[in-house]
């Protein structure tokens, strides 16, 4: 076989990679994510795979900055792009400048899954949400200034209760930049600090109008608030992040309105009302009162006669006593009872200074029967080596020409040794 054209590896793989970009490079291909990998340098590969193939994938970060939602393996989506080959190892793969998920939007995925992280860190728990102030005197309110939801709320306000004192912090609720100006916004808030509460809030549109408010920095200044915070974004239907943050939820800026402020006409007649019943509770008492102070005077002018009949009686038994008839008895016992305890005192000391002296006997008795000296009385010596003056008590210490002192019961000797045994 004649070799007329033998080509390298790099110049077919090249070869083939000019025709493989140039006839597919404008394509939308549907598939199942797998091996997704999003590399530190911002680039995202994995598999676009069906039931039966898989091709390789690359969305490099240029590209995948501007996606709605995060993608993960298992998730259906559409990618756009074109065939392209990895030179180095020969693969084919697709260069993805768009992707979208197949069945649901792109912003509603990307709602549950902040929904579900921030679910996961406790930032929805109702245990730290805060209850809204009855009758707030100074209200925060931060959304768009042109907008119908700040006139339907000022409107409704001040037709309540017009005395309360409302501060705008005016704030773009849409568009990009947005969600900083809000976060911004309730940031300012709290370090002005003296709000009772704050609405946040704007009026009804689409998803991607309410986006603002579905943003990762909006809810946590909502969660790092000290002022309780009601969320008064759409209409009744529309849920954002915000609400599930938020101390309280109201399903439209108008219901916010009309949560935080009472009617003013409906506090009057409370206080009507509960004036009235606070007379007749006071009247009741005043009653109840009356009856018992009554029945305790009565008791207590009882109870007093009782104790004044008892100590009558006792003092007039005192009386007929003979402490009172006699006094001087008394006396005349205790003196009759110091003589008795004088004579028993100095029978009980001689009784005790004669048992001493018995023992004392008894000790120097013991204490001259144990005298050395005593026993010489009987015949014995004390024999003592000289010059040191220690008594001899083995006869093998003594040498001959040794002086030796004996002493005996009267008087002492000295004297040499001339032999010992």
């Amino acid at each position: 076989m004649e070799r007329t054209n033998v080509y390298t590896v790099t110049e077919i793989t090249r070869k083939i990679k000019y025709l493989l970009s140039s006839q597919f490079n404008d394509l939308w291909i549907e598939g199942e994510i797998s091996n997704f990998r999003l590399h530190s340098s911002g680039h995202i590969y994995f598999t676009l795979k069906d039931d039966k193939s898989v091709i390789r994938v690359a969305f490099f970060k240029g590209m995948n900055q501007y996606l709605k939602f995060k993608p993960e393996d298992g998730m259906k989506v559409i990618v756009h792009g074109y065939i392209d080959v990895y030179e180095k190892s020969g693969d084919y793969q697709i260069i993805v400048d768009l992707m979208e998920p197949v069945g649901i939007g792109a912003l509603q995925i990307k709602f549950e899954q902040l929904k579900q992280k921030l679910f996961k860190e406790g930032l929805f728990d109702e245990s730290r949400k805060r209850k809204i102030p009855e009758y707030p005197q100074k209200i925060g309110i931060i959304t768009s200034p042109t907008g119908a939801a700040i006139r339907d709320m000022l409107n409704i306000i001040n037709r309540r209760f017009s005395n309360v004192h409302i501060v705008i912090n005016p704030v773009r609720v849409q568009g990009e930049g947005a969600a900083e100006e809000i976060a911004n916004a309730i940031r300012e808030m709290n370090e002005i600090g003296d709000f009772d509460v704050l609405i946040v809030g704007r009026g009804g549109g689409s998803l991607e109008d309410l986006w603002a408010f579905n943003e990762e920095i909006v809810a946590r200044a909502i969660y790092s608030s000290k002022i309780p915070i009601i969320s008064a974004v759409g209409h009744e239907i529309d849920y954002t992040i915000s609400d599930f943050v938020a101390d309280l939820r109201a399903p439209t800026p108008s219901a916010a309105a009309e949560l935080v402020v009472k009617e003013k006409k409906n506090i009057i007649e409370e206080l009507k009302s509960y004036n009235i019943r606070l007379k007749q509770n006071l009247y009741k008492r005043y009653e109840y009162y009356k009856e018992n102070v009554n029945g305790m005077k009565k008791r207590l002018i009882a109870g007093l006669k009782n104790t004044f009949e008892i100590y009558k009686e006792r003092l007039n038994s005192l009386k007929k006593s003979s402490v009172f008839l006699r006094p001087l008895d008394k006396i005349l016992e205790y003196k009759q009872e110091l003589d008795d305890l004088s004579d028993g005192l100095r029978k009980g000391f001689k009784h005790f200074i004669e048992r001493k002296n018995n023992e004392l006997k008894i000790l120097k008795g013991k204490i001259y029967n144990l005298n050395p000296l005593k026993i010489l009385e009987r015949g014995y010596s004390v024999c003592t080596k000289l010059p040191e003056n220690t008594i001899v008590k083995d006869s093998s210490v003594l040498k001959p020409e040794d002086e030796i002192k004996v002493k005996f019961h009267k008087g002492d000797i000295k004297g040499k040794v001339i032999s010992s045994n």
